[in-house]
């Protein structure tokens, strides 16, 4: 398939190369709809194997950035980029600020942030050359790390989910198998910790495992045994396609509510297979909207406490997915798609209407 004929299926509006051969740099932004207004969507830096898979991975977060603001109530649009290169090796302060140039040249059509390989160190480099930047560091006027709000959400999405299947929300006592405690997994790790949940873990990194074990005492499994595990939820936190063709039939839970973006690896083959096994999904752009909501507060002026209070709604939202989804009949991933494209449709409509000429400052708090 061809670029134009992908971007046609997925309803794209722009493609962005950008390379740059002194600094290295080789970036590629997606701006998936701005019907709401800006793209908003962080900054993915990773070793893909081949461009295709950066090309692929870029149209399908930014997708998921749109319907994430639509659902959560931000008037924002959905966008993302990736890098391709090793975070850990390929960094530079040319290589960030070649990409914030490019990020400028859109004239706030996409505002970008960090996201999985790039730190606030690296939008501080960006904002260098633009504006259009967020998750920048609290001494610039920024929120800093948006890890503590994102995990806000899941876990308040969590609790939503845990009241549909068993009447309470209370995670006492329940037992909760978390794959991967990086920044929102440790967060969440403690949420879980302080109502007495009972709590396995998983991650790649020995020292992350080993900073949760000493803190809250919990258990540890293999990587590939996560899924094995006899659990209540099953809370992917790490990176997404963890729910496919060879582990789905394998987990043994009631409940899924992580904060990975694209958990299921084909949504549509996936999601509606969850439904025939009997586990509860909660949408994962919707679960982890937090993060997103973190930032958008940026352009507001940042205030953590009323970004937290936002993210505390994402339970509301899991709560109105599962209504949906119970009154139509549909598994609760296109119970969430549905809701999203409802309220574009209609937001549309209205901003369709020329009624002469405004302030078209952005308003992404509603």
């Amino acid at each position: 398939m061809g670029i134009f004929s992908e971007m046609a299926v997925t309803d794209h509006e722009q493609l962005v190369y950008c390379y740059d051969p002194v600094s290295g740099l080789k970036a590629i932004i997606a701006i998936h709809d701005t019907t709401l207004g800006p793209a908003l969507g962080g900054t993915r830096m990773w070793s893909y194997a081949r461009e295709e898979d950066a090309v692929t991975d870029a149209l399908r977060l930014s997708r998921g950035m749109t319907y994430k603001a639509a659902i959560t109530g931000l008037n924002l649009g959905g966008g993302k980029a990736v890098i391709i290169g090793d975070a850990r090796t390929d960094k530079s302060e040319a290589l960030f600020r070649a990409y914030g140039r490019y990020v400028d040249s859109l004239n706030g059509r996409y505002i970008t942030a960090e996201d999985v390989g790039t730190t606030v160190a690296d939008m501080e480099h960006v904002r260098m050359e633009t504006d259009h930047v967020t998750g920048i560091s609290v001494a610039l006027g920024g929120s800093g790390d948006p890890s503590p709000v994102t995990a806000m959400g899941t876990y308040e999405g969590m609790k939503a989910g845990a009241k549909r299947l068993w009447g309470t929300e209370s995670l006492n006592g329940r037992h909760v198998a978390v794959q991967g405690v990086g920044h929102v997994g440790y967060y969440l790790v403690q949420h879980l910790a302080q109502e007495g949940a009972k709590i396995t873990v998983c991650d790649i990194d020995a020292e992350k495992i080993a900073r949760v074990v000493n803190e809250f005492g919990v258990a540890v499994c293999n990587l590939d045994e996560i899924y094995d595990i006899q659990s209540d939820i099953y809370a992917p936190c790490a990176l997404g396609g963890t729910i496919n063709d060879d582990t789905i039939e394998r987990l043994k839970c009631k409940l899924i509510a992580g904060s990975a973006n694209n958990v299921l690896k084909d949504e549509e083959k996936h999601g509606r297979q969850l439904r025939r096994l009997g586990i509860l999904y909660c949408p994962d752009y919707v679960i982890n909207a937090g993060g997103l909501i973190n930032v958008a507060n940026e352009l507001e002026g940042y205030n953590q406490q009323r970004a937290l209070r936002q993210a505390a709604q994402i339970h509301d939202a899991i709560d109105r997915i599962f209504a949906y989804a119970d009154e139509n009949d549909v598994p609760t991933f296109l119970a969430a798609n549905e809701l999203a494209e409802r309220r574009i449709r209609r937001l549309g409509k209205v901003k369709g209407t020329f009624l002469g000429e405004r302030n078209r400052k952005y308003r992404g708090i509603c």
